[in-house]
């Protein structure tokens, strides 16, 4: 059996799967410190003891890392490495990035000789004693983690790793982040995928440990998982090499239960929290992954992110009357306390649902406050800015299918312009645990080969390759190990007849049991 847990804004739910089957779930009020509210949401999936020593996997979707980021909070300072000179030198490492975030982090930034062209030829070679003299002063500017990056390092890595290699050999204790393992072909962003990884390292480290030290204290001898932002999974220890990867999960987990409880492999999928909503497309099943740079705190990244539509509206937002609006503000994971119909005093988007007929929650009497054309007007317009959300996701003009996931999609009705039909699965409130739950571990590979030097077939059945191997390297079983996604782009504006391939592969865990026996667990 898995339990699956997704982490909100405004609720923490977990459900416990047995196989395809759901045995039970819940949802609790997200906790300030989340790990709490963590374990109250285990607590009561798992109250039957012969249910908690049949758990072999916790799937967890958590905002740990991306709150670290927006709250500039627990960050590890990091120094910045380019491979490049004498070029790029117009435009500095952390040269887009928000001021008080770049010194949250430290910004010591250092560009040295290296790099490749777009065909892979030598922009210069590395220079050792160079590399070694950044080390020292990366040391003694006190960084913890370094991120390398060096152009074109999609395209040969090379010049990256000797410079890992290097500084590890001066600096052991430092820990290394990668671009080429991170981002796409463009420099910058690229760069600050590795950035972000490499600052979020010593969070990392905590976070999962914490989350670890919590199963333990329930007598939980369970693996555990973290969800990716691609609607797949990836093992602990792999998440503490890649956390920037858990950016985004909740979105990919709710999409990913909407695909399973609704059988809708292509489509759209409205998730309604407690403080936002959030729009995607379905394709085979997974998500739509976005094709331009994502802004992360502030920070533009070109790692790959599912394509999102998230305005400010859930069940938490508040109505007001004078002017008449509603949101962005939002009562988040006091819902419970301050809604009109919980006995609070704070007229939400929940109350409007419920005055207006749609749900029934609470005390219904203590919405009758509300005045019959401001309950009205509050509908149409939530269910307004839904509908734009819709065509602003959708790739044609013809209507497509819809599923309502989340404990905010009381808000909306049955029907909704621009869909072909209005899908609300049972246990849709909990569809982003589902998700969890149910994911796959799954590995993804972008590069540029030169099909001058390398035949078509043969590149791609190294990205293919490599993606399995990402797969497996990330937690799951190599004899399921599928590919799911094959991407070919000829790159005709470069000579010899480049193009980007891109892959992805999926598979079942491996053996919960068997993995933990190799670790010592």
């Amino acid at each position: 059996m898995f339990v699956g847990i997704d982490v909100g804004g405004t609720n923490t739910d977990a459900v416990l799967m047995d196989g395809t089957n759901l045995r039970a779930w819940a949802k609790v009020p997200t906790t300030p410190d989340v790990t709490s509210g963590i374990l109250a949401a285990l607590q009561e999936v798992l109250t039957d003891k012969r249910a908690l020593q049949q758990v072999s996997g916790v799937m967890l979707g958590t905002t740990h890392f991306t709150n670290a980021l927006l709250e500039r909070k627990g960050l590890t300072p990091t120094g910045i490495v380019r491979l490049a000179l004498p070029a790029t030198t117009l435009l500095p490492p952390l040269v887009d990035w928000p001021q008080e975030l770049s010194q949250a982090i430290g910004g010591f930034s250092f560009m040295v000789h290296g790099g490749h062209e777009f065909d892979g030829r030598e922009i210069s070679p590395v220079d050792p004693s160079e590399l070694r003299s950044v080390a020292r002063d990366l040391r003694k500017n006190g960084a913890q983690a370094v991120a390398i990056s060096g152009v074109f390092s999609p395209v040969n890595p090379a010049h990256e790793n000797q410079a890992a290699a290097i500084i590890q050999e001066e600096a052991p204790e430092l820990r290394i982040s990668l671009s080429h393992e991170h981002g796409r072909i463009g420099l910058l962003e690229r760069e600050n995928a590795a950035v972000l990884n490499a600052c979020l390292g010593a969070a990392a480290d905590h976070t999962i440990k914490a989350f670890q030290e919590a199963l333990r204290s329930l007598g939980l001898n369970a693996r555990l998982y973290l969800s990716q932002n691609d609607g797949t999974l990836m093992d602990a220890e792999f998440a503490a090499r890649f956390p920037v990867l858990t950016i985004a999960s909740g979105p990919t987990n709710s999409m990913r239960g909407a695909a399973y409880l609704s059988g809708i492999r292509d489509g759209i999928v409205v998730d309604v929290g407690g403080t936002s909503t959030d729009v995607g497309a379905l394709v085979n099943g997974f998500p739509r992954e976005a094709a331009v740079a994502v802004s992360i705190a502030g920070v533009r990244t070109n790692f790959r992110m599912p394509d999102v539509l998230s305005i400010p509206l859930g069940g938490g937002s508040i109505l007001r009357e004078d002017p008449l609006r509603i949101g962005p503000d939002s009562v988040g994971y006091r819902l419970t306390a301050e809604a009109l119909v919980f006995g609070g005093s704070t007229a939400t988007a929940t109350d409007v649902a419920v005055a207006g007929g749609r749900a029934r929650l609470g005390t219904p009497s203590l919405a009758n406050g509300l005045a019959a054309s401001t309950v009205e007007w509050a509908l149409q317009e939530i269910q307004a800015r839904v509908e734009t959300c819709i065509d602003q996701v959708k790739l044609s003009a013809g209507p497509v299918p819809v599923v309502l996931v989340g404990g905010g999609s009381i808000l909306l009705g049955d029907s909704l312009n621009g869909a072909s039909q209005v899908l609300r699965p049972e246990h849709s409130g909990v569809a982003n645990a589902i998700g969890a739950a149910i994911a796959q571990v799954g590995g993804q590979v972008e590069k540029v080969f030169s099909l001058e030097d390398v035949p078509r077939q043969e590149a791609l059945a190294l990205a293919r390759a490599e993606a399995v191997s990402k797969a497996v390297a990330a937690g799951a079983d190599p004899a399921t190990v599928e590919i799911v996604e094959i991407d070919e782009v000829p790159l005709t504006y470069l000579p010899s007849n480049a193009t980007l391939i891109r892959v992805k592969a999926a598979g079942d865990l491996a053996q919960p049991f068997d993995r933990l026996r190799t670790n010592g667990g």
